[in-house]
């Protein structure tokens, strides 16, 4: 078994990390910290979810606040 123990983000999906951050700032404050038009103009996590997996530079952004939030 593979385990990663050094990383913080090991065992979450992309899913579970953005809707913990919206439960815990909302879409406002999500938006706020991260300038992401998905997370301001009728956002929703199936929406989101697709632009985060098509761009990088906006999911590590995404993952870096989970991870300075919750970490």
């Amino acid at each position: 078994m593979n385990t990663q123990p050094n990383n913080p983000l090991h065992g979450l999906t992309l899913e579970k990390i953005l809707t913990r951050l919206v439960e815990h700032y909302g879409w406002e404050g999500l938006h706020r910290r991260i300038s992401i038009n998905c997370f301001s103009n009728e956002p929703s996590i199936k929406s989101s979810l697709k632009f985060l997996r098509k761009t990088q530079w906006a999911r590590d952004k995404v993952e870096a606040l989970y991870v300075s939030t919750f970490q």
